[in-house]
């Protein structure tokens, strides 16, 4: 099917674990005559979940892509994982559509993951659209489920449709309100929702009110709707049953009349150089090509694959593109629409599309292509990732391995963001890093399944940070003589604390050459190298401002490596004089849990020395508890929050911010450095 701009629609499933996202997009594929027979999880025959280990363990891992042609509309959907362990792909697929469909669970309404899809979506500045699923659940209180919605999100969430004869068929609320619901008559929503959409623009309240809503052409109606969607003034709410297929052709006509297309939706964030000025796409053919990477898949068969957006402009096989501000292009050689696991070849793909690349190895996530270098330093505003805390220090089990390894961990990395492969120079350690207990376990089946690489395992070091909390000053005389021409440089520094995530500067206020100028970035190099090392307990230093004020030199003795001994050794004097202190990462820790465990939870994060900053709870007897805890506290906690609530608990965490140890855990760390400080 050939198909228009103004014809498709792009839109990603999100919402909590467990809310039918997965079934809903089979459902979809079958309505929109993609499929004769949905797949299903039980079976592990689904178009999205077609990764073994997503099979193996029922839930899905990675965002998967599917098309469907319906009614002259041409629908790319994207399924995202809802567990926050797998966030990365999650979010990435944002940057791909116009519209977010957050999928409710009818039997536990609104949960910790609508909330935090929703958040992200707002924040994207995406039109957002609820659907709640599963309304043939026996005993479920869908009035209920409205009504908390409405209290989570507020007022703009309407009904489009309502559920009627026990949740087997839903009946329209905008265009046909005729009937009653399973919630009474539909006319009351039907006039909410059409006061909401006639408020948003001026002139169409005034001819509203003059002629009354017959007299409102669809025109007027369908631009009043897109820009309520457009300034988050109305999030429609949509009922179906993805399993028994109640209200999916129904979700498939709103998307056709209501659900904006690429020239509609608002315009992406595009930037322009490091001032970050705003570009504007336009979604024309004509134009120059500029699309975004959002997804890289390396797969074993048909090498790296690259999934973009396009923005503007036309992908035709054989056209020359460039990956960010590269020089030289790469030529598409063949161009592919993505149906889960399988590539289907086109000949172009045209503005507002998503479409796929392969065996490009430059490709990486967040690419932007290209064909012409006026669209150089061009980038789409970042993603606001979850910062990957877990850490995992792996070695190859086998000697001879370890090549193997760093390229199969390289290759994962590409795949989703928040997967983060370090070496850690200290410890000489391969650290990855992820958003959990369960997203690393994951990548190390993938390792082994994908790659044949198998790995030991152990706790990192954890990331901690030295400062200083008071003013200091350091000298130090490094004078050598070894028969021939000798060394010397004499450094004074003074040092002071910066604010909390200040970083470093380095400041010369040398008078009168006491220091000659070229030996200054000596000086800076002996500080750094201590940043690097650290100074009490073997940890980098961070906000610390050093300024050099004066010093000596000998016009035959002085070299670079005096002054870098003298600099070095004159911060190590000042750090010990100015209350050096070890700080340690502090996470915000969100627990989920069956509300009976509340005190168990609670009473478990007070050992960890956490700071419980608040405690909500949500539908369906669920507490959440929300805390900031060391990450050094943390060390085994999925095991123990899996042993307290019989399996059902749930956290998810992001970094916050660095603040001191106490003391007796400071003079620990600073114990155990001792010995190698002292050989250093």
């Amino acid at each position: 099917m050939s198909y228009s701009t103004q014809s498709i629609r792009n839109v990603a499933l999100a919402g909590h674990p467990g809310a039918g996202k997965t079934t809903l997009f089979e459902a979809l594929l079958q309505a929109g005559g993609a499929l004769q027979t949905a797949g299903t999880i039980e079976r592990g025959s689904t178009v999205s979940d077609f990764d073994p280990i997503e099979k193996q363990r029922g839930h899905s891992i990675d965002a998967a892509i599917a098309s469907i042609d319906h009614a002259g509309i041409h629908v790319n959907l994207i399924d995202t994982p809802g567990y926050p362990d797998f966030r990365g792909p999650a979010l990435s697929a944002l940057g791909a559509v116009e519209t977010v469909a957050i999928v409710v669970d009818a039997a536990s309404g609104v949960e910790y993951g609508t909330r935090r899809m929703m958040e992200y979506a707002k924040g994207r500045n995406l039109c957002r659209v609820i659907v709640v699923n599963k309304i043939d659940h026996e005993g479920v209180a869908l009035d209920g489920v409205l009504a908390d919605l409405r209290e989570t999100f507020g007022p703009e969430c309407l009904p489009l449709n309502l559920p009627a004869d026990g949740g087997k068929r839903v009946v329209d609320c905008l265009i046909n309100p005729q009937g009653d619901s399973d919630f009474g008559p539909v006319a009351d929503w039907h006039q909410k929702i059409i006061d909401q959409i006639v408020e948003i623009n001026e002139t169409v309240m005034e001819h509203y009110l003059d002629v009354g809503e017959d007299g409102l052409s669809g025109e007027e109606l369908h631009d009043a709707f897109e820009q309520c969607l457009r300034e988050g003034h109305l999030v429609p709410v949509l009922f179906c049953s993805a399993r028994t297929g109640a209200g999916v052709k129904e979700l498939l006509d709103v998307a056709e009349r209501w659900f904006p297309n690429p020239a509609e939706a608002n315009a992406p964030p595009f930037e322009k150089g490091p001032e970050r000025a705003r570009i504007e796409a336009v979604p024309d053919a004509k134009a120059h090509v500029l699309a975004d990477v959002f997804k890289v898949v390396n797969d074993p068969f048909v090498g790296k694959l690259g999934i973009f957006r396009i923005y503007q402009g036309l992908v035709k096989k054989d056209t020359q593109l460039f990956v960010d501000d590269g020089k030289k292009p790469f030529k598409v050689g063949h161009l592919f629409k993505l149906r889960g696991k399988d590539h289907i070849e086109i000949e172009q793909a045209i503005p507002g599309d998503i479409a796929a690349v392969a065996k490009v190895e430059e490709l990486h996530f967040d690419a932007v292509l290209h064909d012409s270098h006026d669209e150089d330093q061009i980038r789409l505003a970042p993603l606001d990732f979850p910062k990957p805390m877990f850490g995992l220090a792996v070695e190859a089990a086998s000697k001879g391995q370890e090549q193997k390894l760093a390229t199969a961990l390289h290759k994962l990395g590409e795949e989703d963001p928040c997967f983060v492969v370090e070496h850690e120079a200290e410890t000489n350690e391969t650290v990855i890093r992820g958003l959990s207990d369960l997203h690393l376990r994951i990548n190390l089946e993938r390792l082994k399944d994908r790659y044949g690489v198998e790995v030991t395992s152990r706790p990192p070091r954890i990331a901690y940070r030295e400062t200083v909390s008071g003013k200091a000053e350091g000298h130090h005389r490094h004078k050598k003589q070894t028969g021939g021409a000798g060394q010397f440089g004499e450094v004074f520094l003074r040092i002071e604390p910066l604010p909390r995530g200040g970083g470093f500067e380095f400041v010369d206020e040398v008078k009168g050459g006491t220091i000659p100028g070229q030996f200054m970035p000596a000086v800076e190099k002996g500080v750094r190298q201590v940043l690097r090392s650290g100074a009490v307990a073997g940890y980098p230093i961070q906000d610390v401002r050093v300024v050099v004020y004066d010093g000596k030199h000998h016009p035959v003795d002085s070299k670079e490596v005096a002054f870098v001994a003298a600099g070095k050794k004159a911060f190590l004097d000042a750090i010990g004089k100015a209350r050096p202190q070890v700080l340690e990462p502090i996470v915000e820790l969100e627990v989920s849990a069956p509300e009976q465990h509340m005190g168990d939870v609670s009473g478990g994060l007070a050992s960890k020395r956490a700071r419980i900053s608040g405690t909500d709870s949500v539908r369906g007897s669920e507490i959440v508890v929300k805390a900031h805890v060391p990450l050094s506290e943390l060390e085994g906690y999925a095991a123990e929050l899996k042993s307290v609530t019989a399996g059902r608990g749930r956290y998810s965490l992001d970094f916050s911010h660095y603040e001191p140890v106490p003391a007796n855990v400071q003079q620990k760390l600073v114990e155990a450095y001792k010995p190698r400080h002292d050989e250093d």
